[in-house]
């Protein structure tokens, strides 16, 4: 399976595969044919760049123009694993990767069946969640089926992912150390190793984003989805209510564990479920305001956008 999916990668194809995070759409990274494929498939904007996935740090440094000693020092800790980085790229990475900008994000996946794929490919993979953009990330096969149908060419079935949320994604590129996306890696383990780093500008319109994911409205169901403090539910329609530490009466109840790695772990998953059920509105217990719960607010956060 592994060699008949990078076979697919090989000819310019897409194929859908785990990541400990969640299940990209895997385009070759060189390929900028293929990976304009990945934006017609999931209707992303051109403003939004793909994070590249590398097997190896030799990879990553190869797509790198300048590898700081910062990322030498992040990558010792934490890959393989939910840390995207972003550097200034090389030239040989086409422009669509990186919404023309000058930087592209790269990421050493721990999942053993995306590093495989890798390297039976033989070229880094830009992948972004293998799903419509806007919508719930897929943490399952089935979630990418149900979102993008005969859009891939081809699904690797890892079964469900085990990070569940997206990766952090740090930029290294400039003068400023900057988180672009908060992930279960946290701004604080980051801090531990390399010193302050700091948050980002506004977005200006029309401009490619330094960041997937940076968009007000994301991950956001069909269903109305709502942040609320301790069992407030709307008080009409039908609805579920989503709870990890106060209980309410709502037509379906779903608790999910008190822990962040748990809770972001199971978050996806419940949410591709719900939005399935017919109900007019998921309530969603707000998480609390502790560092390791921040990339799950966010996440909340975005989806409850209007």
């Amino acid at each position: 399976m592994i060699e008949k999916a990078a076979e697919v990668i090989r000819r310019g194809g897409l194929v859908a595969f785990p990541t400990e995070t969640v299940y990209g759409l895997g385009a070759n990274a060189l390929d900028a044919e293929a990976v304009a494929r990945i934006f017609q498939a999931k209707g992303r904007p051109s403003t939004s760049p793909v994070i590249v996935h590398v097997d190896t740090e030799e990879m990553a440094r190869s797509l790198a123009a300048k590898w700081p000693p910062e990322a030498e020092r992040l990558v010792d800790k934490f890959w393989p694993g939910p840390l995207t980085l972003v550097v200034e790229k090389h030239p040989q990475i086409p422009a669509i990767v990186t919404a023309g900008l000058k930087t592209v994000g790269i990421r050493m996946p721990a999942h053993p069946v995306a590093r495989a794929l890798i390297r039976a490919a033989g070229v880094p993979i830009a992948a972004p969640s293998a799903n419509r953009f806007g919508g719930v990330s897929p943490t399952t096969a089935a979630h990418v089926r149900k979102s993008l149908g005969h859009r891939v060419d081809f699904i690797l079935d890892g079964g469900p992912t085990n990070v569940g949320i997206e990766s952090t994604v740090l930029s290294l590129a400039g003068k400023r150390k900057v988180l672009l996306r908060p992930g279960m890696i946290t701004r604080e383990m980051i801090e531990a190793e390399i010193g302050p780093v700091q948050l980002p500008a506004a977005l200006r319109p029309g401009v490619g984003h330094p960041s997937p994911g940076m968009q007000r409205r994301h991950y956001s169901p069909t269903t109305p989805l709502l942040l609320v403090e301790a069992g407030q539910l709307p008080p009409s329609g039908r609805g579920a209510y989503v709870w990890h530490s106060h209980p309410a009466q709502a037509e379906r109840t779903v608790q999910l564990p008190a822990e962040p790695g748990g809770y972001a772990a199971s978050l996806y998953g419940v949410l591709h479920e719900l939005d399935g059920a017919g109900l007019d509105w998921i309530a969603i217990e707000a998480p609390p305001d502790l560092p390791e719960w921040v990339a799950i607010a966010d996440r909340l956060r975005r989806a409850a956008a209007r």
